[in-house]
């Protein structure tokens, strides 16, 4: 039998604009010392560490952790684009479970420059290559906009052409995710925002508007992951642990559909989902919390149908019912999401489970979602990984 993966602790620093933040490695020490002060442990007791991070040198994983301690412990530098957080997440998870360690600190950071999301390296074969042929030959390259924005833009075309899906229900998530971040002193976005103000900004890559993008940000987040056996000898906290786990990469369809959605991963976040589902011994409709990877307003509206929170083609009524937040059916992104809280991309995955732990625990405040016992997160990368998790109140268990 494997071990129950507790998270006894998280962890998070403010999301910030580019060049207003502190150094990766302060930021990074500094929620990983805030997730071990939650969990109430000494960072002597931690046994491995998983670190990711995008944009970075090799071993910055060991310049964050080393302003905590010189343990002499395995730290991993994990990369997989927008979802390295929730990769690391998913190996320490991984390692707890399967009973190769007791203690395991997922930490992930990014310190990002002002724009757009660019290569680094510009000498070697590009590893969206092949999503960027298959993009430019379902509808052209825009050499003016930004590449990730025409991915998920043409996602929004594609859901709007077989669905006949209105711009202004995109604008409805961002104003939503506006809303909900407003009680959210950690994002870097606290303005709310009307669907008309959304609109109003300018078109990145229609239907798109710059609001409906979101921004570059600089920030860290941790979380502590034991044995439940670990975690009642050294006093930790065990209200929450993750029920059920999966990561999935891209399969054939990604390609072969032919279709903007499946590109940016559908087929991936179906999969996972309905494998957490299975593992998990839940459905959709039991689940009342919900942190997805909104890095575009586009990928809001596909993901609903892809974690079956909304049927194939409902994703704009499940909007226009208002049951993605609060008085709804499931609140989605109560932190205000990449959209408004912010898209370190290290940090994502880890934000999140911030956030749902926190919810779990019924200490949101203002964000909290009444009652909840179960949370669900969903982390999306190009390139490509998706990791679903769902958690659980040891009162649900």
């Amino acid at each position: 039998m494997s071990n129950k993966a507790i998270v006894a602790g998280v962890g998070m620093i403010p999301f910030t604009k580019p060049g207003a933040s502190e150094s990766y490695d302060v930021m990074g020490s500094t929620a990983a010392r805030r997730a071990l002060i939650d969990a109430g442990l000494d960072y002597g007791k931690v046994q491995q560490a998983y670190v990711g991070y995008v944009y970075g040198d090799s071993t910055c994983g060991q310049a964050a952790l080393y302003e905590v301690g010189l343990s002499g412990i395995p730290i991993f530098n994990v990369n997989n684009n927008c979802s390295t957080g929730s990769s690391a997440l998913y190996l320490a998870r991984q390692a707890v479970e399967s009973g190769m360690t007791d203690c395991a600190l997922a930490l992930g950071f990014e310190q990002m420059n002002p724009g757009a999301l660019g290569s680094v390296f510009d000498d070697r074969t590009n590893p969206l290559g092949r999503f960027s042929d298959e993009m430019s030959g379902l509808q052209g390259y825009d050499e003016k906009a930004p590449f990730a924005a025409q991915f998920f833009g043409g996602a929004a075309r594609e859901h709007m052409k077989r669905y006949g899906t209105r711009p202004e229900t995109l604008a409805k998530i961002r104003a939503k995710a506006s809303r909900h971040a407003a009680a959210n002193p950690l994002a870097i976005f606290n303005k709310e925002v009307t669907e008309e103000e959304v609109l109003a900004t300018p078109m990145i890559f229609d239907p798109l508007t710059r609001l409906q993008c979101c921004p570059p940000t600089c920030g860290a987040a941790a979380a502590v992951v034991c044995s439940e056996a670990f975690a009642k000898a050294h006093g930790l906290r065990t209200e929450v642990f993750i029920a059920a786990q999966a990561m999935t990469t891209d399969f054939d369809s990604t390609f072969d559909a032919h279709d903007m959605r499946k590109v940016v991963g559908y087929d991936m976040a179906k999969a996972a989902a309905e494998q957490v589902y299975e593992e998990g011994g839940v459905a959709p409709e039991d689940i009342r919390v919900c942190e997805l990877h909104d890095c575009f307003t586009a990928n809001e509206l596909i993901t609903y149908e892809a974690l079956g929170l909304a049927p194939e083609g409902g994703a704009e009524q499940f909007i226009l019912d208002g049951n993605n937040t609060y008085g709804g059916r499931c609140v989605t992104n109560p932190s205000g999401g990449l959209l408004s809280k912010g898209h370190p991309l290290g940090a994502t995955g880890l934000a999140q489970c911030y956030e749902l732990v926190s919810q779990l625990r019924g200490t949101a405040e203002a964000r909290q979602v009444p009652g909840v016992n179960l949370a669900l997160q969903h982390n999306l990368g190009l390139g490509g990984a998706c990791v679903v998790t769902l958690y659980k109140s040891q009162s649900a268990a």
